[in-house]
């Protein structure tokens, strides 16, 4: 593991560290050592599950759904 372990940050932390971790996401990939993409890919995953296990009724967009944005462009798969 990298960095605290996500189960024992608190709310406001964990949010600073995935906007973090997903602010430096494209860089890492374009630029990153094969290293330092598999470290992030673990972390990220690391800090994505506590988000998930905290919020498992977050609300989701239905535009973020295959249904959805199929729904919002009914063309788009033709």
């Amino acid at each position: 593991m990298t960095g605290v372990d996500p189960g024992l940050l608190d709310d406001q932390q964990l949010m600073k560290e995935l906007e973090t971790i997903h602010r430096t996401r494209h860089d890492t990939l374009l630029h990153g050592s094969n290293d330092a993409l598999r470290t992030h890919n673990v972390r990220m995953a690391e800090l994505e599950g506590e988000y998930l296990r905290r919020n498992p009724r977050r609300p989701v967009a239905l535009g973020r759904t295959r249904a959805g944005a199929r729904d919002r462009h009914p063309d788009a798969s033709r």
